[in-house]
């Protein structure tokens, strides 16, 4: 009779669950997900992530923030040929400040453009602001607002602003992306 089990001496068992010494442990960043393919959405990458954001083979990122890159951060983007597409993006706050619409189009465009891909788009959490530019791209996919704040609500916590979900809802400008160039998942 032939058995589907081995024998833990056939299999090789680690008996103390470590992973072998030369593997190499990979770290996303914070709030990692993927989006569609070749998108991934994240907080700010750190120095311990890097291995795990070379494995992605990155294109491009699209930054959300108006902070400069640590010299690390740019040494890691120049090392891979990555190029970065920065959106100096403050966040949505009540009652005056609030991200101006052509930014996000003008964000959105490079991601719907597949000579980008892969791309990450981060911020320094990856909460609010690349919500709010997922939550548009939804928003172009036809997704219904109640599915577009859920998805925002899983990776914003408890954090979630009014102004945020105001905005989404309210996007309404034009995003002039390149036709020939769009991703086979963005049906339009």
């Amino acid at each position: 009779m032939n058995s589907l089990i081995s024998s833990t001496s056939e299999l090789n068992i680690n008996s103390n669950n470590a992973p072998p010494k030369t593997q190499t442990l990979l770290v996303p960043p914070l709030n990692f997900a993927m989006v569609n393919p070749g998108v991934y959405r994240a907080g700010h990458p750190i120095k311990k992530n890097f291995k795990f954001l070379k494995k992605l083979q990155l294109k491009s990122i699209i930054y959300l923030c108006p902070d400069d890159y640590t010299p690390e951060m740019i040494e890691f983007c120049e090392e891979n040929n990555i190029k970065v597409f920065q959106y100096f993006i403050k966040g949505n706050k009540e009652p005056f400040q609030e991200i101006d619409q052509s930014i996000i189009s003008d964000a959105l465009v490079q991601l719907l453009d597949v000579r980008n891909h892969p791309t990450l788009v981060h911020c320094m959490k990856g909460k609010a602001r690349v919500g709010c530019l997922v939550g548009c791209l939804r928003k172009l996919q036809k997704w219904s607002l109640t599915c577009i704040f859920d998805e925002f609500s899983r990776f914003s916590g408890a954090k979630v602003k009014v102004a945020d979900q105001e905005f989404i809802e309210l996007f309404s400008h034009p995003v002039p992306y390149n036709n020939r160039f769009k991703p086979m998942w963005f049906l339009q």
